[in-house]
């Protein structure tokens, strides 16, 4: 207890002065470090991180090579505004990571800090190269919480709830999920029943020649990890092309080789028109990057899309080490590899427990459903009693939609602590199987 004293110190310090608007609430911990897979807390606790910091720290916390890359360059310069002048690591940058993006042809980027401002860029420079003003956007999407990437979001009530009016031009349109599957429908009856669903709008209010681009999760994030039949996302796309309408995908949760490849829409045979790029980028830092065919990426002329500090020295440096790290650790493999293995183990727990229903596991990025036996609906309260039994077991894990367990670890875990992840997991679900596992004293606040 006398150990425990130090992170609520400090907690009890920030809450006097942190909005609640600005965290989305789990576990009481305060983070002092991080090394691979694991991470410790100022009491000295050490945890298997399952969550890689929102799937921001593919290459694992601290990679020596990133770390190395950080420091060498910020003993040489840490800032110089890329919106006048290039850097020497962001210049060696751009041609690489365009160099990686799924699109034939020329390609150009530009540069932002998160991938809230990526979705932005994606509808200014729509706009730009179209001339069309709408947007359609998907349910269940989270794009982010700058102005622009929330009004296209679609995952909590409190990304829209006091603070409209949100940017006008926006339709949302069901994502294909599980939850709206009907009892014996087949995959090919709910991909038309969902694409009939994508064509209402176009069909009653809609018309597509004022759209200017569509704007999709490969594989849903926040809203699950989901990911849309292919041939759902070949409808949407051809439908797309034969409107004049360009076609977006958001990578920030999804890219840098989460799901076995470098981007999820590769899973798709697919190519998009433009891309947003954050989060594991450069390991966590700020940056953020748009990518698209060129003509559409020099539609805008400066300062449509410029920033102070995007695409900064020490944050291209990093990036540039974690392109190294990918490449050089073969992580995309090693993505496909483990993430076989954790398949393995969810779906031999799903045979054993009743209460584990759909298990989606793409590469190490999954999304596991816990859901009452009784009525086949997710269980809020038996997620959030497994979620904090794992973290006391010494594993972060977090929930989704209230009922989604997501299993996101850092690319660079080990077999090892793989294995002992499911230990954990085993130890928590017979809990739950037997009642013995108790919701925490602030289980109202944990969670979306």
């Amino acid at each position: 207890m006398g150990q425990q004293k130090n992170s609520q110190q400090l907690l009890a310090k920030e809450t006097a002065v942190l909005s609640k608007a600005a965290r989305v609430k789990y576990y009481d911990i305060v983070i002092e470090s991080g090394s691979g897979a694991e991470i410790t807390d100022v009491d000295g606790n050490v945890y298997i991180d399952l969550l890689a910091s929102a799937s921001s720290t593919n290459t694992g916390h601290s990679h020596p090579h990133i770390v190395q890359a950080i420091q060498e360059q910020a003993a040489k310069l840490i800032q110089y505004t890329p919106a006048y002048f290039a850097s020497a690591p962001e210049a060696e940058l751009a041609p690489r990571l365009a160099a990686l993006a799924p699109i034939s042809g020329d390609v150009a980027l530009a540069w932002g800090n998160s991938g809230s401002d990526a979705n932005d860029a994606i509808i200014k420079f729509a706009r730009a190269y179209t001339g069309r003003q709408n947007i359609v956007s998907f349910t269940g999407a989270y794009h982010g919480s700058t102005y622009g990437a929330i009004s296209v979001s679609a995952v909590s009530l409190n990304m829209s709830r006091k603070i409209g009016p949100l940017l006008p031009g926006v339709v949302k349109v069901p994502y294909p999920d599980p939850w709206q599957r009907l009892s014996g429908e087949s995959n090919d009856e709910f991909v038309d029943r969902m694409f009939a669903a994508f064509k209402q709008p176009f069909e009653t209010y809609l018309p597509a020649d004022e759209v200017a681009v569509i704007l999709i999760e490969p594989i849903q994030g926040d809203g699950g990890i989901i990911k849309a039949p292919t041939a759902y996302m070949k409808k949407i796309y051809n439908f797309a092309k034969a409107n004049g309408i360009l076609f977006a995908v958001d990578e920030v949760n999804q890219g840098m080789g989460r799901t076995g490849k470098w981007w999820s829409i590769e899973h798709f045979g697919i190519e998009p028109d433009l891309m947003s790029v954050g989060k594991s980028l450069a390991s966590g830092l700020p940056l953020s990057a748009v990518i698209g065919k060129d003509e559409i990426m020099n539609s805008l002329g400066s300062p449509a899309h410029t920033f102070t500090t995007a695409g900064n020295p020490v944050t291209t440096a990093a990036a540039l080490a974690t392109i190294d790290v990918i490449e050089d650790e073969h992580l995309l493999e090693r993505s496909v590899k483990l993430g076989a293995l954790a398949k393995e183990y969810f779906e031999s727990a799903q045979k054993k427990y009743n209460f584990i229903g759909d298990v989606r596991m793409y590469g190490l990025d999954g999304g596991i459903d816990i859901i009452s036996p009784e009525t086949g609906k997710g269980d809020d309260e038996a997620t959030t009693k497994l979620i904090y039994r794992v973290f006391e077991l010494g594993a972060i894990i977090i929930s989704l939609r209230g009922n989604v367990l997501r299993f996101q670890p850092p690319l660079v875990i080990t077999e090892a602590q793989l294995n002992k992840t499911f230990h954990i997991f085993d130890q928590a679900f017979e809990e739950l199987y037997q009642g013995k596992l108790s919701l925490p004293a602030n289980a109202d606040e944990i969670g979306w």
